[in-house]
C-alpha cells in the first residue's frame, strides 16, 4: 500500500519566538487552520501563525518520523535549521498557495 505524502513544518509568532512543529498531509489547509485559530490549541494560545520552515516527504510515515525527531531537538538546533533555509524568518505561507 502506498501512503499519501506529508509535510513537516514549523510555525512561530515572531522571529526567534515560540516554535511549534507539526506534521500534515495538506500543508495549505493546516497552515490556514493555524492562521484562523478557530479552536482552542497551543497555536491559538501562543499566536503561532507564521510559517517559517517546511519539508516535503513522499510518504506520510517519513514525515511523522521526522516530526518526532525534530520535537526532541534542542531549541538551538531548530533555530539553526530555520536560519539556514529562511534567515529573515519570512512568512512562507504565500509561497505554498
Amino acid at each position: 500500500m502506498i501512503e499519501k505524502g506529508g509535510w513537516v513544518y514549523i510555525v512561530t509568532d515572531r522571529p526567534d519566538g515560540t516554535l511549534y512543529i507539526g506534521v500534515t498531509a495538506d500543508l495549505v489547509r493546516r497552515i490556514s487552520e493555524h492562521r484562523s485559530a478557530e479552536r482552542e490549541s497551543f497555536t491559538k494560545r501562543y499566536w503561532v501563525r507564521r510559517l517559517v520552515y517546511f519539508e516535503r516527504y513522499e510518504d506520510i510515515r517519513d514525515a511523522i518520523s521526522r516530526e518526532k525527531q525534530m520535537k526532541k531537538w534542542r531549541r538551538a538546533w531548530k533555530v539553526e535549521l530555520i536560519l539556514r533555509e529562511n534567515p529573515a524568518w519570512d512568512d512562507l505561507y504565500e509561497r505554498i498557495l
